[in-house]
């Protein structure tokens, strides 16, 4: 939470003013070690909670459309595709901008735009499946209440593979 980030950053500065008062190499080397941990985990923090964030968002817009598209006579396979291609045009302009940005800004690209939608490809075949399955063994309105939790489950694991895959 926010005392851990208070925490960091204190620490951050205590190695900092070490490192700066230091002259010995190996007391040199673990201040830096430390400044290095420090940066990761306040990293480490933000990028999570705006991608959070930027989920919930992109999630909303997905399960909407969903239901919309659904309820208006879609089958459940092509309201998936027309809804995560939505929610995933979002999230990627969304992330690149802010959510994985460095230093120098955003992190968009061709480069990781294909990166994108070869990860992109695959979530969703396994979305599909998954909320087709649920579709047609036990009806709709299920499907419906299992699409945020489908997205959900993949969204964990799509946060570390966008970090080290698509965004890097």
């Amino acid at each position: 939470g926010a005392g851990g980030e208070d925490d960091d950053g204190q620490r951050l500065g205590h190695a900092w003013n070490f490192l700066r008062e230091s002259r010995d190499s190996k007391r040199m080397g673990l201040a830096l070690q430390a400044v290095h941990q420090a940066c990761a985990t306040m990293s480490l923090l933000r990028q999570g909670s705006q991608y959070v964030v930027f989920g919930v968002l992109q999630l909303t817009l997905d399960w909407a459309l969903f239901v919309g598209f659904t309820a208006l006579g879609v089958p459940a396979a092509a309201a998936n595709l027309g809804s995560r291609l939505s929610a995933a045009l979002l999230g990627f302009w969304l992330n690149g901008r802010y959510t994985f940005a460095d230093g120098q800004g955003s992190r968009l690209g061709w480069r990781r735009f294909v990166r994108f939608w070869l990860l992109w490809l695959f979530m969703t075949a396994v979305s599909t499946v998954l909320v087709t399955v649920v579709e047609a063994q036990l009806g709709l309105h299920w499907a419906w209440l299992a699409k945020p939790v489908v997205e959900g489950g993949l969204a964990l694991a799509g946060f570390f593979l966008l970090r080290h895959v698509v965004y890097r």
